[in-house]
């Protein structure tokens, strides 16, 4: 593969997306490159100028294998997956413990590293998610030698998701025990277990959650939130009071006594959990309630990042429709007293970028004109699809000769290297 980055970054075309991105450019444009090329492109942009990336792509199924082709480009270390489903109804209704995890890795591996490249959906991207400042603050950063107030490292792993056990036994859990704290992270293969001589950290390692054998000891350790919604007590009160008064405006609204009914028993019940500071299914859809600017993923971006859109008119398009199967999904729910009025629950393609001046670079398979765009550099390439051979070697022999003649360069990838 690193054959392929080679070649890519000899050519001259490359060369100038490159040095655009170093001289500050806020967007360029490169057409012509399809399927695995871009993915090539990608992995040779981020090998020369070493900062991170993000990736948008038109759908979820899309950016799995532009991830799946960076991850063989470059190794797994380097790439990470944000995956959201396209649709909001189904994120807020079928919360997957497994998306949640990946999600959260990535925007603890932003915060702590800065590196890498994350590829993620437009849905991913249009997601409203707690405030950059927010996060930080809620990261739990331990060294070996420190004192350690351990009132407000145990208050902090509550507010940033962990549930108190006894033992732990899975993931988002934390135990204290004498002078020994246990805290099983969602983004770690094990848990990390904090011995302390009095109030100081003696020892920092991972263990075998069944065994409770030592795996490996460390310095420092960065403990990431365990929920996407971080709430400290003033969080959860703000968000009851803001709820409250939208339930007040959207009964006056709402004509139906049935609907009037059902709202008041369903944002009642929501109110309530608020009240006793508890969380429940589809907290998520008032999010624009619990902070007074909620963000999205571009601002957990470091500000030397770049971003690389797939296909903007097709990213454009189906932000667009995302829109609209969003406000029809309000329309049911405030019919069903399910929700109230004025809550928006993503951000618009356009509000994603104002105010946020990061370098864009378009993916286009057409030189053409984007909408809402104004590249500084614009890249025209060839590139074609490889034909099949079938394993008849003649045919390939020939096409091989008939690349030389014209001065291809011309490079073979096999399974292995026998």
């Amino acid at each position: 593969m690193l054959a392929l980055q080679n070649i890519f970054q000899k050519d001259n075309d490359i060369a100038s997306i490159v040095e655009g991105v170093e001289a500050g450019f806020n967007e360029q444009l490169i057409s012509g490159l399809t399927g695995s090329s871009r993915a090539l492109f990608v992995a040779t942009l981020y090998e020369q100028v070493r900062r991170p990336q993000l990736v948008l792509t038109h759908n979820l199924y899309q950016a799995q294998k532009v991830y799946d082709d960076l991850v063989e480009l470059i190794g797994e270390n380097d790439v990470l997956l944000y995956p959201v489903n396209d649709l909001i109804s189904s994120e807020i209704a079928i919360a997957s413990p497994e998306l949640k995890a990946q999600r959260l890795q990535v925007l603890n591996h932003w915060v702590n590293w800065g590196t890498g490249i994350v590829v993620a959906p437009i849905a991913g991207v249009k997601r409203m998610i707690v405030p950059l400042s927010v996060w930080i603050k809620t990261m739990v950063r331990l060294q070996v030698g420190e004192e350690l107030d351990i009132d407000t490292m145990l208050k902090r792993l509550v507010t940033s998701g962990y549930e108190r056990t006894p033992m732990i036994s899975s993931p988002g859990e934390f135990s204290m025990r004498g002078g020994i704290i246990d805290v099983y992270p969602l983004t770690e293969e094990h848990p990390i277990r904090i011995e302390l001589f009095d109030t100081e950290i003696d020892s920092i390692r991972y263990f075998d959650v069944e065994s409770q054998r030592s795996q490996q000891k460390v310095d420092a350790i960065a403990i990431g939130p365990a929920e996407e919604l971080l709430f400290e007590e003033d969080v959860f009160k703000k968000g009851k009071e803001a709820l409250k008064n939208r339930l007040a405006k959207t009964l006056n609204k709402v004509k139906n006594k049935e609907v009037k009914e059902r709202l008041a028993e369903q944002i009642g019940f929501e109110i309530e959990k608020l009240e006793n500071g508890e969380s429940f299914q589809g907290i998520y859809k008032y999010i624009s309630l619990f902070y007074d600017e909620p963000e999205s993923l571009l601002d957990y971006l470091p500000e030397s990042g770049t971003v690389i859109i797939d296909e903007t008119s097709r990213v454009q398009e189906v932000a667009q429709q995302l829109d609209k199967e969003e406000a029809e999904w309000h329309t049911a729910m405030l019919e069903q007293g399910e929700t109230v009025y004025d809550l928006p629950l993503s951000w618009s393609f356009e509000s994603l970028f104002q105010q946020r001046n990061k370098t864009v670079i378009h993916l286009s398979l057409f030189l053409r004109h984007i909408p809402h765009t104004n590249p500084l550099n614009v890249v025209n390439m060839t590139c074609k699809t490889m034909q099949q051979f079938h394993g008849q070697m003649n045919v390939l022999k020939s096409e091989l000769e008939r690349w030389k003649s014209g001065n291809f360069t011309v490079i073979l990838l096999a399974a292995s290297e026998e």
